[in-house]
């Protein structure tokens, strides 16, 4: 059965004019929204009214899918463990080629107050966040590439920063993509895809009591380096990663010439960075369609007090 439904706006107007002082329902009615809108304006409630509506209609947020039903496959501390684990060895290495930047080297100084900005707002994604001991650390190889482990670890490669001569509006952008990924638990969510194909769905529940396949989890840390994320996992890091930008000061408007310079560079072969984040015109369409949930968001932000700029040797 159908039903239709009219506002008061269509109702038919009444067949007499009500005395004054009426005290019928659509009378009563008016009465308490104009009183209603008195109380609210003398207490100064009305423009909150308006931007708590406002803010409804802004980020990003309804653009975001569930958690996967996969992550809760695998346990969040395990994968955070696996990834402090791997991120260490990484920077040992690195440490013993001489390619771990020092503290005051000018770029990771740059990486690393983009990092401040950004932080503060990661919380509102995954309560987890707060907890996390965020590292941001800049490794010297000509590749392009960038990423953050599950628990905060990020770490960029300079060649990214050099080759694609990258704005602080665009490190802006894949840092927040970078962050997104960790905070949507994109990289516990493919592991306990592995789980359940690999090791089938009887042994899964083991990883609850940390037996065998738990240990077996930790020893992954090493694909955390090298997982390729879905494009579901990959449009939704793009999305959540604009909003933290923008919430940080940084114009999310960067996130099209950040891909438009990947997609330049993917004309020949691709690197590391393009082989598990493809660029495309699709992905530049989408970060379009999301910009005016986002510039709101950027036009009222405190913006930085300094701009780095891209390396220059």
């Amino acid at each position: 059965m159908t039903h239709s439904f009219r506002t008061d706006a269509e109702l038919p107007l009444p067949p007499m004019v009500h005395a004054s002082g009426c005290s019928c329902h659509l009378h009563a009615r008016r009465r308490m929204g104009a009183a209603l809108a008195v109380t609210l304006g003398s207490a100064g409630l009305l423009p909150a009214v308006a931007r708590a509506q406002q803010g409804a209609e802004e980020g990003v947020r309804s653009q975001v899918g569930r958690e996967s039903s996969f992550a809760q496959m695998v346990s969040a501390e395990q994968v955070e463990t696996a990834a402090t684990r791997q991120y260490g060895q990484m920077k040992r290495e690195a440490a013993a080629k001489h390619a771990l930047a020092s503290d005051d080297n000018p770029q990771l100084v740059r990486l690393r107050a983009i990092g401040q900005r950004v932080i503060p707002f990661c919380q509102a994604w995954n309560p987890r966040a707060g907890q996390w001991r965020w590292e941001v650390n800049l490794i010297g190889s000509n590749e392009l590439n960038a990423f953050c482990m599950p628990g905060g670890k990020i770490a960029f490669y300079y060649g990214i920063l050099k080759r694609l001569q990258l704005s602080d509006d665009e490190v802006a952008m894949i840092m927040g993509h970078e962050m997104a990924h960790a905070l949507r638990e994109h990289a516990r969510e493919q592991m306990g895809k592995t789980a359940a194909t690999r090791m089938g769905a009887g042994l899964i529940s083991s990883l609850f009591g940390f037996g065998n396949l738990g240990d077996t989890m930790l020893n992954m840390g090493a694909q955390l380096l090298t997982l390729r994320f879905s494009r579901e996992n990959e449009t939704e890091a793009d999305l959540v990663g604009l909003e933290l930008a923008a919430r940080a000061g940084y114009d999310p408007r960067a996130g099209i010439s950040l891909w438009n310079k990947m997609t330049e560079a993917n004309k020949g072969a691709p690197p590391q960075f393009l082989s598990t984040h493809p660029a495309s015109p699709t992905r530049i369409a989408e970060i379009e369609r999301a910009l005016p949930r986002v510039l709101p968001i950027y036009d009222r932000a405190p913006k930085p007090a300094k701009f780095y700029g891209p390396p220059t040797a």
